[in-house]
């Protein structure tokens, strides 16, 4: 095989730069993918300022992958030349342990992310464990389909895992590169769905997308109103809120997910939990079984990403766009 060619990153919060490497034998176990699309998820934005500790330099970044399948190692079964396949956060697991025997992957502790200690999707090609690469319904275009791989599956995993049904009211806070996600997920859910966001002006588009209310938090009045009102919570916001005021407006034995990272400790009265058996969760991304369940449902409903376009070679303006929260909705580069 060839080398193969794209934009890595060498230090902590530096521009990319053009980068090849040499694959060498592609392993048994292995997919070669030819990406036409990977998406620029924040997660890579931390990843390439090392908000985590985890980076390791030279890399390139990328996980929201789209591509075709133009290598296939010995031992690969589950995947054909010319198959059109999605990577997300993760590449590769141990495949032994408990949580990888019981279809649950992403809760390996030996799971290996696409683009952390490896290289990832800004590029022309990529290598992942053939499990890890998830065919693509032909009802949903690469372009949309690319940030479903890591956006979709964070925000549809949790509203499967902890039981949302047509009877649910559910609210999305933060509507932005996850959150206008999960409004869709939750309108196919059958949900009543809620958005939460700090922007008055998207209340249009939230409901264009499924939300059939809006509550605009940057009115002080407006969560006390809705107080008691939820079954499910999911809030994919990265900044601090008023986070009781959130649990207060569970219904009893409702839960507030978190699939956004706050910069602080959440600070909560554990009576407010203790009264009305409401709990506090946290979701991970999901399993290769989720993700094909997730893109199956997404082209039943239509669901689909909102997306920004720029060339590969633009990486670093898509980069750049994504700190500065100027993409509505998600970036996505295309070779």
């Amino acid at each position: 095989m060839s080398e193969i060619h794209g934009f890595a990153v060498h230090a902590a919060g530096a521009h990319l730069l053009a980068y090849k490497y040499d694959p060498g034998e592609l392993q048994t176990h292995e997919v070669e993918i030819k990406i036409s699309h990977c998406g620029v998820c924040h997660s890579d934005v931390h990843l390439i300022d090392n908000d985590w500790g985890i980076s390791k330099y030279p890399f390139i970044p990328g996980h929201e992958i789209v591509g075709t399948v133009v290598g296939v190692g010995s031992g690969v079964k589950d995947r054909t030349m010319g198959e059109r396949v999605g990577v997300g956060w993760q590449a590769d697991s141990c495949g032994i342990c408990e949580w990888c025997r019981q279809g649950q992957e992403h809760l390996c502790a030996k799971s290996q992310p696409t683009c952390v200690g490896r290289n990832g999707g800004f590029a022309d090609r990529v290598r992942v464990n053939s499990r890890f690469a998830v065919p693509i319904p032909t009802a949903i275009e690469s372009e949309n389909a690319a940030p479903l791989m890591c956006g979709g599956i964070t925000v549809y995993a949790p509203l499967m895992n902890y039981g949302v049904r047509p009877s649910s009211r559910v609210g999305v806070i933060g509507i932005g590169g996850l959150g206008h996600l999960g409004v869709q997920f939750a309108k196919a859910f059958g949900a009543e769905v809620t958005a939460f966001s700090t922007s008055k002006d998207k209340e249009a588009e939230a409901k264009e997308l499924g939300a059939h209310e809006f509550v605009n938090t940057r009115d002080t009045g407006a969560l006390k109103k809705v107080a008691g009102s939820f079954d499910f919570l999911l809030s994919t916001v990265s900044a601090d809120q008023d986070w009781q005021a959130y649990v207060s407006a569970l219904r009893p034995k409702g839960t507030f997910c978190i699939v956004g990272a706050s910069p602080s400790p959440l600070q909560i009265q554990g009576a407010s939990l203790i009264h009305s058996q409401k709990a506090i969760a946290g979701s991970n991304t999901g399993s290769p079984h989720e993700l094909s369940e997730m893109l199956n449902v997404a082209a039943r409903h239509g669901i689909k990403a909102v997306t920004e376009k720029f060339a590969m070679a633009k990486a670093n303006d898509a980069v750049t766009k994504v700190k500065k929260n100027q993409v509505r909705y998600r970036a996505v580069l295309t070779n």
